[in-house]
């Protein structure tokens, strides 16, 4: 995608690309006026941990050929991504059946031979695409054998870059925030006179940040100028493999492994059995992988609830030295300033969200959102327990979490007070069921 110019994007390609966790192109049906014959499309989201399936609908008139999409049902596909299928690719796509024969009710049978069916995949087929490119390709091909058998106009299946994740995230949120076109009490579409804002997603395998910007991209892969409703955008995107909030975890307690023996952003009272196979099997640990492995070891592993050695093990994710542009984010990635406001979703939203109603924690400002990592940090297990009794599963992690959304947002990507007022925190975009996926919910990438 670097340094092109995508015009005239086809909608349901939009719609597979926006992986960030949001229900893509969604606008309400009274928003729109449908005439008597719908156009329908299918797109399967493949997500790191689950894959999801949403079936939308469009009028047929279009403004500038980029059509104006409405979300008509969705479906859950049970079980994980379709890369945990590693072993078993014929079970990636027969994990998706109950979803498909969910579409054939939900499509009009007249228009399935003419409703676009697409998959697309994400961090999670990337990282397996690295490891073994083998199992990658049996997986993608179990997936289209599936996809095939079913009467609609199956028009691929791929796995997606990270730059193509992060700016169709962005059109998601500013399409649903109506920053492009929006549809007018007289009956007419019409640009509202406003600039867009800049999209921060958090999966389980990657992070992503997109904004449109005045500043030429020092790194042609870093840019895109798009062609939306007649307008022209140039926009900054990069995504971060492996700083996926899943991943991360995965990063931090091998980090602890090794220094500690013991996982310092845990809360004390908290121990578990860790196999040593699962944790270095990722390409994102391998870096980490001790000189003398036994891979069937189990080790026991506990939380002590230090703020402090928490902070540091997270601050040793980001590269804040090498940098070959004039300014770089972290990893010697360029980056321009952050500019306008952004919407930060999925496991950004779960992570603050829970400091915010289960911690009773302010987080308006970059120093109350480190104040309130400090403070989660401080709790032990039981203290955690009687806060969010419901939420055992995830429970541990909160600290990890939130210390790493803190310094991503003010070391990685250079927020300071000023800008992190124009940073909001939002499960659903303009209103509207734009639900992102993470932190205490599945992670979708």
């Amino acid at each position: 995608m670097a340094g092109k110019v995508l015009s005239l994007l086809p909608p349901l390609v939009l719609a597979a690309a926006g992986l960030s966790g949001l229900l893509l192109l969604c606008v309400p049906t009274r928003d729109v006026r449908e005439p008597p014959a719908l156009k329908y499309g299918i797109v399967l989201d493949a997500g790191s941990s689950h894959t999801s399936m949403f079936v939308y609908k469009w009028p047929a008139d279009k403004e500038n050929d980029t059509g104006i999409v409405g979300q008509h049902s969705s479906c859950d596909v049970q079980g994980g991504g379709i890369s945990s299928y590693a072993d078993n690719p014929s079970g990636a796509g027969q994990s998706l059946v109950e979803c498909l024969e969910q579409a054939l009710r939900d499509v009009p049978k007249e228009r399935h031979a003419g409703t676009p069916l697409y998959l697309g995949a994400t961090a999670g087929m990337r990282l397996l695409n690295l490891t073994s490119p083998e199992a990658s390709a049996s997986v993608l091909e179990s997936v289209m054998r599936t996809l095939t058998q079913y009467p609609f106009d199956f028009r691929g299946a791929r796995i997606l870059s990270g730059q193509d994740e992060g700016v169709f995230g962005w059109v998601t949120a500013n399409y649903l925030l109506e920053n492009f076109i929006k549809y007018g009490w007289v009956g007419r579409w019409f640009r509202p006179r406003k600039g867009t804002l800049g999209a921060m997603d958090l999966g389980g395998a990657s992070t992503q940040i997109t904004f449109e910007t005045a500043i030429p991209a020092e790194d042609p892969a870093n840019e895109v100028k798009l062609r939306l409703y007649g307008q022209h955008y140039r926009v900054y995107t990069h995504s971060f493999l492996c700083y996926g909030r899943d991943q991360v975890l995965q990063r931090l307690l091998a980090s602890a492994l090794q220094t500690h023996r013991f996982h310092p952003c845990w809360p004390r009272g908290y121990s578990t059995q860790v196999l040593l196979q699962d944790l270095y099997q990722s390409p994102c640990t391998e870096a980490q992988w001790p000189q003398t492995f036994n891979s069937s070891a189990r080790v026991s592993v506990s939380g002590t609830s230090d703020p402090v050695l928490c902070r540091d093990l997270v601050s040793g994710l980001f590269d804040l030295s090498s940098c070959t542009f004039s300014r770089c984010s972290f990893n010697g990635v360029f980056q321009p300033p952050v500019a306008g406001n952004f919407i930060a979703f999925s496991a950004f939203y779960y992570t603050v969200d829970f400091l915010r109603t289960a911690m009773g924690l302010p987080v308006a400002t970059l120093q109350q959102l480190e104040a309130a990592a400090m403070a989660i940090c401080n709790q032990t297990w039981a203290e955690l327990q009687t806060r969010a009794p419901r939420q055992q599963a995830r429970l541990a992690d909160y600290c990890a979490g939130a210390m790493f959304v803190q310094q991503l947002l003010s070391r990685g990507y250079g927020f300071d007070e000023r800008s992190f007022r124009g940073v909001a925190f939002q499960k659903k975009v303009g209103g509207r069921g734009a639900a992102g996926r993470g932190g205490a919910g599945p992670v979708g990438r």
